[in-house]
This record gives C-alpha cells, sequence and structure tokens, in this order.
C-alpha cells in the first residue's frame, strides 16, 4: 500500500520502463526483475509506475499479484495499462477492462486512438464509436472507484491529419472521468517547437488536463518532453535510461534532473535527486545493460574533464566548466589524464586520488611529461586510472611500487591434431627474498597467465585471492612497422568491493597484457593496505 506522498498532485513523474521500456531490442525481463525494478523506482520517487498489461500475457498478470504482496510502495502508485473495449460491446463485460480490474491497481491507464486513419484501418470501426469506446470505457473505470488516465496513441500525427477528431478524443476522455490525457508522440518524428505550439492549443481548445508521452526517434524526446511542460503539460512519462522500443523514450533522469534544477519543480521526495545516478546504474545492471558512460548527469562522462584549459578553470572554480555540482545527481567530477593534461589537471587527479603532491612543481612537470610520452606509445590513462595511480606514486616515491620482481613469464597456445587446444603458462619471479616459478593452463593465454601469476603470488599475498578479471578489451592501433602494429590492452579488475582498470601496450597482445596484469595485481594489492617490498 502506497503512503500519503509528501508531494502535491500538481504535477505527475509517470515511469513506463516495466512496460514500454521493456520493448526494447535485448531486454527480456522476467517477473522478478520487473519487481527489482519497480522497488528502484519507488525508491526513487516517482509518483506512478506503470507495470504492465494484465491479462494480455501471463508474466505481466503474475507481476501484479506479486508486486500486492512484496512490494511495499512508499512513493508511487503501481498503474495498470490497457486499452478501451472492443468495438460494439460494453466495458462492463469486456475480458481486457475485467483483468485491469482484478489486478487490483488503483490507477490505470487506458490507450485509445486519436488518429482517425488508426480508428478506421487498425480497429476498423466508425469514428464515432471509437468516441464511444472512450467514453465507455474511463466512466466505468471510474464508477468501480479507479483512476483513469488515458495515452492517445499517435495524437500529433493524428492532429496533423485532422486536429478536429484529435481534440474530440481529448474532449470525451476528460469529460468521461480522465484524470490526466496524455498526447503521445509515438512514431516519434516531432520536434520541440511543433511539441510546444499543439500542446498549446489542445490545452486552449479543451481545458483538459494534458500529459506527454515521446519517443526519442529524432533525438528530441527529452526536449520534446519539456517543450511540452512549457505548454502547459503537467504529467511526464519517461522511462529509466531512456529504454523502449526503437530508439528509445524520453529518459527519466535527464527529464527529472531538468525539472528540478532548471525548471525548480519539486518532483522528486527530498534528497531523491541525489540518488539518481545510482538507481541509473542499478536499473541497468537488472536488465543486464552496460551503463551509458556518456548519458547526461548520471554517466561516469558527465563530469569528466580533460583538456588543460579546462582543468586550469576548474582548479580555481568548478562551476566554471560544470552546468550543475554532480553531486546534486549523485555523481562526481572526474579529471581525465591524457596527453593534453596540463599541470592542473595532474595536481587535481592527485588530489582526488589520495596522492600528496606537495605543491612541487618540478614534481609535477615530470608526471605530465611522463604521461605525454607514453600516450604518444599508445598507452591511454583516461579508462585506466589505477595504472595512472601507480604512475604517479612511483613518481612521489622515487622508484615504482613493486610487490614482486619478474624474471620472465611465457604463454604457450598448443593446436593438437583431434582440433582441441591447450594453453599453458610459465611466470618465474622473486617476491619477499623467494624465488618462485609456477605453471598454470587456461581456457587463453591471457587466462593461463592470470592463473600462473595467481599460482606463484597466493601464497605470499593471499589477498588476491578476492580479484577477479570483470573486463577485458583489446585495441590494434596504428601500425608503425609494416604489417606489425601496436596492441593496447584495457583490463578491469574487482576484489568484491571496487573495481580498477589497467592498461598494457606491446607489439603483441600477450605482452599487452601481461604489462596490465602486472598493474592489476600491484593495485589491488595496494588497495588491500599491504607495504610494498624494499
Amino acid at each position: 500500500m502506497t503512503e500519503p506522498s509528501e508531494l502535491d498532485d500538481s504535477f505527475h513523474v509517470f515511469d513506463t520502463t516495466l512496460r514500454d521500456g521493456a520493448q526494447r531490442e535485448g531486454i527480456n525481463l522476467t517477473v522478478a526483475d520487473k519487481l527489482a525494478i519497480a522497488r528502484h523506482l519507488d525508491d526513487f520517487g516517482v509518483g506512478f509506475i506503470e507495470g504492465g498489461w494484465p491479462g494480455a500475457n501471463p508474466r505481466d498478470t503474475e507481476f501484479f499479484a506479486r508486486a500486492r504482496q512484496e512490494i511495499d510502495f512508499r512513493h508511487a502508485e503501481l498503474v495498470a495499462f490497457g486499452a478501451t473495449r472492443r468495438a460494439g460491446g460494453k466495458a462492463s463485460e469486456d475480458p481486457q477492462v475485467k483483468a485491469l480490474l482484478d489486478s487490483g491497481a488503483e490507477v490505470i491507464t487506458l490507450v485509445a486512438k486519436s488518429h482517425d486513419r488508426h480508428v478506421e484501418l487498425a480497429l476498423r470501426t466508425t469514428l464515432d464509436e471509437n468516441l464511444e469506446m472512450v467514453r465507455d470505457t474511463v466512466s466505468f473505470l471510474k464508477d468501480q472507484g479507479r483512476r483513469v488516465f488515458v495515452d492517445c496513441e499517435h495524437f500529433f500525427d493524428g492532429y496533423r491529419a485532422n486536429p478536429e477528431y484529435a481534440k474530440a478524443v481529448v474532449r470525451t476522455a476528460a469529460e468521461a472521468g480522465a484524470s490526466v490525457v496524455i498526447l503521445c508522440d509515438t512514431n516519434g518524428g516531432m520536434l520541440p517547437a511543433q511539441i510546444q505550439a499543439v500542446v498549446a492549443t489542445v490545452l486552449a481548445d479543451t481545458g483538459a488536463r494534458l500529459g506527454i508521452h515521446t519517443q526519442d526517434d529524432t533525438g528530441c524526446a527529452v526536449a520534446n518532453t519539456l517543450a511540452a511542460v512549457d505548454a502547459g503539460a503537467t504529467h511526464v512519462q519517461c522511462t529509466a535510461n531512456g529504454y523502449g522500443e526503437r530508439v528509445g523514450n524520453a529518459n527519466l533522469f535527464p527529464v527529472v534532473a531538468a525539472l528540478e534544477l532548471k525548471y525548480g519543480k519539486k518532483v522528486l521526495p527530498e534528497g531523491k535527486l541525489r540518488e539518481m545516478t545510482r538507481i541509473s546504474h542499478a536499473i541497468a545492471e537488472v536488465v543486464n545493460l552496460t551503463p551509458s558512460t556518456h548519458q547526461p548527469y548520471v554517466g561516469v562522462s558527465a563530469f569528466a574533464h580533460k583538456a588543460g584549459l579546462h582543468a586550469s578553470a576548474i582548479k580555481v572554480d568548478p562551476d566554471l566548466y560544470q552546468h550543475i555540482d554532480p553531486e546534486q545527481v549523485g555523481n562526481t567530477m572526474r579529471m581525465l589524464v591524457s596527453d593534453m593534461a596540463g599541470r592542473a589537471s595532474i595536481e587535481l587527479k592527485g588530489k582526488e586520488l589520495g596522492v600528496d603532491l606537495g605543491g612541487d612543481r618540478a614534481l609535477v612537470g615530470r608526471v605530465v611529461e611522463r604521461v605525454k610520452e607514453r600516450e604518444l606509445r599508445g598507452y591511454t590513462y583516461e579508462a585506466a586510472d589505477a595504472s595512472f595511480e601507480l604512475l604517479l606514486r612511483g613518481e612521489v616515491e622515487g622508484r615504482p611500487l613493486k610487490y614482486f620482481e619478474v624474471e620472465s613469464w611465457r604463454a604457450i597456445v598448443e593446436d593438437r591434431p583431434d582440433g582441441s587446444h591447450a594453453n599453458e603458462a610459465t611466470v618465474k619471479l622473486y617476491a619477499k627474498g623467494e624465488r618462485i616459478v609456477a605453471t598454470a593452463e587456461g581456457n587463453g593465454p591471457v587466462n593461463a597467465l592470470d592463473r600462473s601469476l595467481r599460482v606463484a603470488l597466493e601464497k605470499l599475498y593471499p589477498q588476491l585471492a578476492k580479484l577477479d578479471l570483470v573486463d577485458y578489451k583489446v585495441r590494434i592501433l596504428e601500425g608503425v612497422h609494416g604489417t606489425s602494429s601496436t596492441t593496447r590492452v584495457l583490463i578491469s579488475t574487482s576484489d568484491g568491493t571496487g573495481e580498477w582498470s589497467t592498461v598494457g601496450v606491446a607489439e603483441n597482445v600477450i605482452a599487452a597484457s601481461w604489462q596490465a596484469l602486472e598493474d592489476a595485481y600491484t593495485y589491488g594489492l595496494l588497495r588491500a593496505g599491504v607495504e610494498p617490498a624494499e
């Protein structure tokens, strides 16, 4: 049961990730997934969560049954989605309408046709009968004690073809008792000025409370949503991370951030905007899609600064190159280290990593030159903070951080006549005064190297048992010696509580991988608080 909201009913944030967002190619939600996402959305503080179409498929029917029992909604109201009754029937006798009531949802969204050609060609009924279908279904559900929203499907295309009929659908829904009538840009082809003009006209001509639902086919879904708000819409329909059919829907997070931070509208409970980045990434994990690094507000690159000129200004005042304080949306500013880095970039990055450079201009200058020299050879530190921190600490200490000294390593790939393969690696190294030789097999040469290094070191450094290689990327850089090329490898490693990335560059992928692995293990031991060898 939803507790009374601390927000009034004057403006709605309506999330449809569980229905419209689930139509994205590559997203296949189980009931457990939908329950998890619903909890995240309620925790974020949206006003309404559209759970799906009960009666249309067993999964959505089960979701509503379980959501009533398993989720104690604190902020959101659960919404069931369905259609107006069939042509020629009665809403009170329509099995699909009955399934909406059986869902137990106190709020119901009905989709209605508002484009005359869709009425005649898709529904195969008359324009007058379509209006009666809207009127009968809305009034019946209202009589059953439900709050009703009406989605006018293909509204903007319908308005262009027959504006008077499109407005008649809006009037009919409002007069029958719909709380909000939502104008849908179902094909996603509209632009902000068009949206604003149509919404303003429909609002003036009908007097209905209007909402907006936009698709992102022109890349304008967020802008179109805000344009509708400018024109008087007081209900916005969005999906988490912009998930949706084709290229997606209006993205919930930039819409909400704009409403709160740019428009000054209170649309979330107090303090919830700071949860936005966490919620965005948590939902991405549930749907099993990598979070977009460049998503506005919540992407890891949303407040990342690379150019030395920017860094110099940010050192004086972060607001000079940031439109908001990233902490307002639960994100953080990041300084990227690259061959564009200047002294200010290195000083700010050192502060971010907790490395005291002590105002030593000569030290900072050496680091800048090291970075530029290594990036010229193919290294990149933008996505390899751990390797950069090791480089930085090595310059501060005057020598590289070492937990072990490598004598040699080798990896063998064996192809057998029966088509099977074998991968074996051997490492020879010194650690804590011991010479260690270790051999291991793996499902590839890099995996075999990883295992052999682990075998060699785990007895001396049991902390390494927690480390897992979680991502591995290879990029072939520009060829420099005829057909030979430089290879760059990025490895992401986790110890269960955090994740870090390291980089290696060499003329072959195995050697580059070994460099990245060495840095990954070294950084893992540094994170674990182990003192480097003398």
